[in-house]
């Protein structure tokens, strides 16, 4: 047997049914129409953001990650709750675009910028992370065809990492920014050359569960931005101070305490250089905002056993929820937070392997997982869906397609 990780605190129970705000679960799919359905909470985001609030500092700014969860339905919401959004690709630049969202509070980063999304960016204006000198020559040059200042800060690739990130982005040999020691020089000539200059963006790595580790990226971090202001020159109109607030996924993960981390930042901005006295600060979290507010339904669609096995085979699977079947950068791997959504309060008694319908023995939503009876038109329910799920899974693999998506 293997242990489930765990539900996130304020899902509800209705005539012992999984509820999310305030429907149950057979009633939100029988609204959609179909399965598989990813639920998105829209008390799960409000409640998020109003505790993150509270324990940060007001000084500093909350940035949105658009790639943990692009459904049109989270951006206009969380469009009311957060600063400023960041994205990754033209394909995002055209989602916030449609989904109403402000240019002036759009960043825009990633490696590999094509000239095509940086002409959208710049006419748009975005501010562009530049990720190279190569890509500041290049933003430049078609700011001046299109007679538009470039919006432009620079991703820096620090000396350091977040020590017990899931997915480390600093330190050593990286794609990904521009090392710290270049970066004086670039903005120099970013700043000579007439674009508007927006500072310096430090995303070291994500899904850190130590409040030790993140307090001591956030120091790093300020004092690297520092150092670099003063090297280059000029204040930094703004520094992104990255993010990698993780969220509990597998047995045995404790939620990360914001608490001490917000006490932390206090503490430092008590003492901020004088260079970076005026600088708007933020930080940038995609998944600690939407992780938990997601809910992924599939239905039972057989129910079989193997050599004494039991497996609930359903609708859904890994092009769908790619993380949770442990194909997603998971050494080892282990369950996700799973439930019976139509016997939710009903007790567990039998050992099973929930699987998807996909031809491939990678397809495994929950190994050895100690469940109620379940059989088929029953209800599988999968948490912390609510990021990097519907956007980062290979939802066409087999020809299968997407699955429906809702914010209630």
């Amino acid at each position: 047997m293997k242990p489930l990780g765990p539900i996130p605190a304020g899902f509800e129970t209705i005539d012992g049914e999984l509820a999310i705000g305030g429907m149950t679960a057979s009633a939100l799919v029988e609204q959609a129409g179909r399965t598989p359905l990813f639920v998105y909470s829209r008390a799960h985001l409000d409640r998020r953001m109003a505790e993150l609030r509270a324990a940060v500092p007001t000084r500093i700014g909350i940035n949105y990650a658009i790639k943990a969860n692009s459904f049109a339905g989270v951006l206009q919401h969380m469009a009311a709750l957060v600063d400023g959004f960041d994205i990754a690709s033209g394909g995002e630049l055209a989602m916030a675009q449609a989904a109403g969202l402000d240019p002036a509070r759009i960043s825009f980063a990633g490696p590999g910028k094509r000239d095509s999304e940086l002409e959208s960016a710049i006419a748009a204006g975005v501010t562009l992370n530049c990720e190279s000198d190569g890509e500041v020559d290049r933003a430049l040059a078609i700011g001046a065809r299109q007679g538009i200042a470039p919006h432009i800060a620079l991703r820096v690739n620090p000396s350091f990492e977040l020590r017990g990130s899931g997915m480390k982005m600093g330190g050593g040999a990286k794609p990904f920014g521009i090392d710290e020691e270049l970066v004086p020089a670039i903005a120099r000539k970013a700043i000579l050359a007439g674009a508007e200059w927006r500072g310096l963006h430090i995303f070291t790595g994500s899904q850190a569960l130590s409040a030790e580790a993140i307090i001591e990226t956030q120091g790093n971090v300020l004092d690297l931005a520092s150092r670099l202001a003063d090297e280059i020159g000029a204040p930094l109109p703004k520094l992104n101070m990255g993010g990698g607030f993780g969220i509990p996924y597998f047995h045995g993960d404790e939620p990360l305490d914001i608490v001490a981390i917000g006490a932390a930042l206090g503490e430092r901005l008590a003492s901020l250089p004088e260079i970076l006295i005026d600088t708007e600060l933020c930080i940038e979290l995609g998944r600690y905002l939407v992780g938990e507010a997601g809910v992924y339904l599939t239905r039972i669609v057989d129910r079989k056993v193997s050599h004494g096995t039991t497996f609930l085979v359903t609708d859904g699977g890994l092009h769908h929820q790619l993380a949770a079947s442990g194909n997603f950068g998971t050494v080892v791997r282990r369950n996700y937070p799973v439930a019976i959504a139509s016997h939710f309060d009903a007790a567990a008694e039998e050992e099973v392997y929930v699987v998807g319908c996909l031809c491939t023995p990678l397809d495994r939503l929950a190994d050895g997982a100690m469940l109620p009876r379940a059989d088929v038109g029953d209800l599988v329910a999968v948490f912390c869906a609510g990021a990097y799920g519907a956007s980062a899974s290979p939802s066409a693999f087999l020809g299968q397609g997407p699955a429906a998506e809702v914010l209630v």
